[in-house]
């Protein structure tokens, strides 16, 4: 079985244990359990090919201060048709425990397995959600928006110790124009990496999205990528649909 099976596995091991705990929870009235789970398939890429073509999130409180969340992406080799060459992948699977049971702060895991060797990372941090947060709460609530700050502060594995980096992630709604349409996505940028000649001293990697419910579980979706990473074709749209289930 090779790697991009396993993770695969791996995947739909997390999905029915997601699931496993969704049904657990109607039993379990102590605790009040939500998440989600989608996968996401681009046919359609403006630039770069060998993109990630299929996407999996999975998300679920474990606790009243413990949570999960995970996204897998699978890519195809370069040169070949969509959806029928995919040889590599990345997955982030990822902890987070509240410091107390109100606070806007929790503290993470984040562990980061990908294709190749040596170019997995892993990272304990502080993460921020200004939307929970007391003093702000109100206007993220009027405008329809949760936003998160990670500090990566910690990184543990073959890298130098003085790598971080910095997440940021975002969701709004514009029930104003329709209920069926969302914006979410991500920014990354790492610090103190040590990178060859020619790539910049603070790479970004990012990603928004936009959702638009067809009907049921179903969407649609338009991705604008960024990655600075690849030294050609920096910028990538996305084009596909996603099943989202959630609880």
């Amino acid at each position: 079985m090779d790697k991009v099976t396993r993770t695969f596995a791996f995947v739909f091991f997390l999905t029915n244990t997601s699931f496993f705990l969704v049904n657990d929870a109607f039993s379990e009235s102590l605790i009040s359990r939500s998440g989600f789970v989608d996968l996401n398939v681009y046919p359609i890429m403006s630039d770069v090919d060998s993109d990630n073509t299929i996407t999996v999130n999975i998300a679920s409180t474990i606790s009243d201060r413990v949570s999960y969340f995970s996204l897998s992406n699978f890519s195809d080799q370069e040169g070949k048709s969509k959806l029928s060459g995919i040889d590599s992948y990345y997955t982030e699977q990822n902890i987070r425990w509240k410091v107390t049971p109100t606070s806007p702060l929790d503290l993470t895991l984040q562990m980061n397995f990908r294709s190749g060797s040596n170019n997995d990372r892993h990272r304990l941090g502080v993460r921020w959600r200004l939307n929970d947060t007391p003093v702000l709460s109100d206007f993220f609530r009027s405008n329809y928006l949760s936003y998160s700050i990670n500090l990566h502060a910690i990184q543990f594995d073959h890298e130098s110790g003085r790598v971080w980096q910095m997440e940021h992630v975002f969701r709004v709604s514009f029930p104003y124009l329709s209920e069926r349409l969302a914006l979410s996505g991500f920014v990354d940028h790492t610090f103190n990496q040590e990178l060859p000649d020619g790539y910049p001293s603070r790479p970004v990697v990012g990603e928004a999205q936009l959702s638009y419910r067809l009907f049921d579980n179903l969407h649609a979706i338009a991705e604008y990528r960024l990655n600075e990473y690849r030294r050609s074709d920096v910028n990538n749209l996305a084009l596909g649909v996603e099943y989202k289930l959630s609880w």
